[in-house]
């Protein structure tokens, strides 16, 4: 019986697929590059036809400038609140993905549709209903009415990314640890959960991110200064005379910076979260 030797890649093909993955991470990269060089160019050289990639001079005091405008307070807002929507909505989202997977709930297909809808209406048709529940509840201006109302279009994503993984995970596990004499809750708890601990992983950066960038709900609901989040905070540096470009650049520098390295050394089990989400749901 002869065996047939696996056919290797050409290299021209090696050398393409090289080539493109190279043009794509220069085209990935090239935004933050520009972003960083214009918060650090003279002012003459932002309001220019023709385009500088290397200033004359580095301006560092546009950095000293957006943390004296209270960049510190709406970073410490924006944390806040995206750390809360992810700890409550991820911990919502776990059980409720958990009885879609698992249990036998009343009108469960009609119940998942409703999740899945909820992800497809934009954004801006829940402004006005969430801003009247707000007001009746004096919950405007206030962190705590920004939580609610992002946790209205986190969690149904995050509970339809954890109900795949909690479908991949067998029953005879779970099975085990209630003939051990566990119940269902320590059941659920000790050993469903850090079964699914990818599919958490994933949802809770999934939610975290999307809390992180929300700019419409934060500028709607939240009028005071000092419970700015950093987009909205962003926003102030633009003027109806004239906008500071620089000072603009610099707040985007420190405002993407977290998430970059935040998403750098979790990247991996973003995609696990998601291809394991789609396959096994």
């Amino acid at each position: 019986m002869t065996t047939r030797k696996p056919v290797g890649r050409s290299p021209l093909a090696s050398v393409g697929i090289y080539l493109g993955a190279t043009l794509l991470t220069l085209f990935s990269v090239f935004p933050l590059y520009w972003m960083f060089m214009t918060s650090v160019k003279p002012r003459a050289e932002i309001l220019t036809s023709t385009p500088d990639f290397w200033p004359s001079v580095w301006e560092w005091g546009r950095y000293l400038d957006v943390i004296e405008r209270g960049f510190g307070r709406a970073l410490g807002n924006s944390l806040l609140v995206s750390v809360v929507v992810t700890v409550l909505g991820v911990g919502v989202s776990a059980f409720a993905g958990y009885a879609f997977a698992r249990m036998n709930v009343p009108l469960k297909k009609y119940l998942l549709l409703v999740v899945l809808a909820t992800q497809m209406f934009p954004v801006v048709v829940m402004i006005i209903p969430l801003f009247i529940i707000m007001r009746n509840l004096g919950l405007l201006d206030q962190l705590l009415g920004l939580i609610i109302s992002y946790m209205s279009f986190t969690t149904p994503l995050a509970i339809w990314i954890l109900r795949g993984f909690f479908r991949g995970i067998p029953d005879d596990v779970e099975e085990a640890a209630l003939v051990d004499g566990a119940t269902r809750f320590q059941a659920i708890t000790r050993v469903v959960m850090p079964i699914a601990a990818p599919g958490l992983s994933a949802a809770a950066i999934f939610v975290f991110i999307a809390a992180w960038n929300e700019f419409l709900f934060a500028l709607t609901f939240v009028k005071a200064e000092p419970m700015q989040t950093l987009p909205v905070a962003l926003q102030s540096f633009i003027g109806r005379g004239a906008t500071d470009h620089g000072a603009i650049m610099a707040f985007s520098v420190l405002f993407t910076l977290p998430v970059v390295i935040f998403f750098l050394l979790v990247h991996r089990r973003i995609t696990q979260g998601t291809l394991a989400g789609a396959l096994k749901g």
